[in-house]
């Protein structure tokens, strides 16, 4: 939610401060500054002082650093830049963090669905922020919506530090036979003491996900940060109605996640290799994508050459 609504506020944000798009794509990249460099940080953090530390941490930082938003934008540009990275700093160890505690948590067998759960809470998140924030903004200003979303989060970090726990040992809250067993069924080697990282970026399936994540990442940050604006000022959209578009692809993806997720573990419940599985979901991904081009793109050239572009 806190890295979504900076997409609706910043139209009014920019009418009020006269920047111009090059000015708001710096702005909306600046988010990014802070959360690469967290990402592997984060992971290594987390194994050594435990997930729920890392991910609480960085909940309140970035929820505080929400909150001060609209103070750094009426300091200036500059001041907007370092508290929207500060922002990306607290939101880049949430990934790595989340992963760490579901492998203390939850069995290989489960595991698919697991992840699918906890991402679609993301993409559901989205989906609120894209929901909430034009109300905010007509009702009582842009400035709203980031100390509405900033305080949710602090309210979080109060039942999360209260309730939650890094490792099923940690939990006074469940028997010793509970322990046991989720422990019996988590599959974990011998501790790394230090990271081969030579070793690990020499293979080739590596470079492959890296480009796979970075091709994902670009179109998905694209639309998470420009398509309310192109509904607005290219389709003259007003912000409801913006909102309402974008929420769609963010919705379509918390439900196809958890179906992809329950598919992939009942596959490696009934002994297909978890690699198999893995590649067998990316292929028919890609498949459907390339399908889906052909589709839309000969209608849409069809409409185009006889209707021209809008």
């Amino acid at each position: 939610m806190d890295r979504v609504n900076m997409s609706i506020a910043i139209m009014p944000m920019s009418a009020e401060y006269g920047w111009n798009p090059q000015t708001v794509g710096l702005i909306q990249s600046s988010f990014f500054w802070g959360y690469l460099l967290t990402q592997i940080a984060g992971g290594i953090w987390a194994d050594k002082v435990g997930g729920k530390t890392v991910l609480g941490f960085g909940v309140i930082w970035w929820s505080v650093a929400t909150a001060l938003t609209p103070v750094a934008a009426k300091l200036g540009l500059p001041f907007l830049l370092v508290v929207r990275a500060f922002m990306g700093i607290g939101e880049g160890v949430a990934m790595p963090a989340m992963n760490n505690i579901l492998s203390k948590w939850v069995p290989v067998s489960e595991r698919s669905r697991s992840l699918a759960l906890v991402y679609s809470g993301m993409y559901l998140g989205s989906v609120t922020g894209l929901t909430f924030s034009p109300f905010l903004i007509h009702k009582f200003g842009w400035p709203s919506v980031f100390y509405s979303f900033g305080s949710l989060g602090t309210v979080w970090f109060v039942t999360w530090a209260a309730k939650a726990y890094s490792t099923p040992l940690e939990d006074p809250g469940i028997s010793a036979e509970e322990k046991k067993l989720i422990i019996s069924q988590i599959t974990s080697g011998e501790p790394v003491t230090t990271i081969p990282w030579g070793v690990i970026l020499s293979k080739p399936p590596v470079w492959a996900l890296i480009a796979c994540h970075f091709c994902h990442n670009w179109g998905t940050f694209i639309l998470l940060t420009w398509m309310p604006t192109y509904y607005n000022q290219v389709l003259k959209f007003n912000l409801t109605e913006s909102s309402l578009f974008c929420v769609l692809p963010w919705l379509t993806m918390a439900i196809s996640a958890n179906v992809g997720g329950w598919i992939a573990d009942t596959l490696v419940s009934r002994g297909t290799s978890v690699t198999t599985v893995r590649k067998g979901v990316l292929l028919g991904l890609s498949n459907t994508a390339g399908v889906l081009a052909g589709v839309f793109g000969t209608a849409a050239t069809g409409y185009i050459l006889q209707h021209g572009l809008p």
